[in-house]
Order: C-alpha cells, then sequence, then structure tokens
C-alpha cells in the first residue's frame, strides 16, 4: 500500500488532476447543459451533437486565419471538437446562402435528429454569442454573408 491508502501503481483522480482539463470539461459540460436546457436539445448527446456540427459547418467556411483565431477563444475541449477532421489546407467552402449551410449542419447530424438544422444553428450560435468574446465573435459575424449572419443573435450583427 501507498501512503494515504492507494495501492501501488493505481493512480486516483484526485491525486493527479489538472486544473485545466478538469476546467475544460466543466466548462464544456455548463455549455452542453445550457443547449440542453435553454434551447430544448433534449439529451446531452443531442447538445453534443448540434455543438459539433454546427462548429464544423462554421469553420469550413471561416479562412484559415478566421478559424484559428475563432478556435483561441474556444474552451480546449470543445477547440477539440471544432478542428477535429479540418484540414488546414483546405480553401474555404464558398457557402453563401442559408440552404447550402444548413445542409451542412443537417449532413452531420444523427438520423432521425430531434431538431431542424435552422433551431440547431441558431441555439449554438445564441450559445456561442453569449459565452465567447463579442469583439472577437462579431468580427467572424461580419465576414460571413448576410445569409448567414441573419443567424447569430441581433446583438452579433451589430
Amino acid at each position: 500500500m501507498r501512503p494515504g491508502g492507494g495501492l501501488p501503481g493505481v493512480n486516483i483522480m484526485s491525486e493527479n488532476h489538472l486544473p485545466v482539463l478538469e476546467h475544460t470539461i466543466q466548462k464544456t459540460n455548463v455549455w452542453l447543459k445550457k443547449l440542453e436546457e435553454e434551447h430544448h436539445l433534449g439529451t446531452r448527446h443531442h447538445a453534443y451533437s448540434a455543438l459539433r456540427s454546427v462548429l464544423h459547418a462554421l469553420r469550413d467556411r471561416l479562412t484559415p486565419e478566421q478559424a484559428v483565431h475563432f478556435a483561441a477563444q474556444l474552451p480546449i475541449l470543445v477547440r477539440g471538437i471544432y478542428y477535429e477532421g479540418w484540414h488546414l489546407s483546405a480553401k474555404p467552402l464558398a457557402t453563401r446562402h442559408l440552404d447550402e449551410f444548413l445542409a451542412r449542419v443537417a449532413a452531420n447530424l444523427p438520423p432521425q435528429f430531434p431538431r431542424d438544422a435552422l433551431g440547431v444553428t441558431k441555439a449554438v450560435f445564441d450559445l456561442l454569442w453569449k459565452e465567447l468574446d463579442p469583439g472577437e465573435t462579431a468580427k467572424v459575424v461580419a465576414s460571413l454573408p448576410s445569409a448567414l449572419r441573419a443567424l447569430w443573435p441581433e446583438a452579433a450583427r451589430g
């Protein structure tokens, strides 16, 4: 036995925790809970799917520089979700129309998802606006075509 009662070779999470990781897990769970409860996305899994799908559609619409600046504001764990599957060398999608953007969101949602892509996108954009730096987020919103800007809360469209 080790001092403190633990078995040799067995790490107890509370003894070896990293505050930065605990903080990002907590922050991510808060975001998912807000999507789940405030935006009526049903379950934590649905909230995660919505967040991931909208973040990927937004990321793929931004230039690499914009995508990286935007990602810098995200909690570490959410940033990992955001970057999942991203290719820096890929050119941004020239999505200019609402239906094209929403089709990308819908394509990344699980089958029989309980909400439509429009509602999901508005919910995630509302969360991002409330949780991220307004000045930095406004720069991203301003770079989008008017049809996509309209999906953000009114205050974000400045």
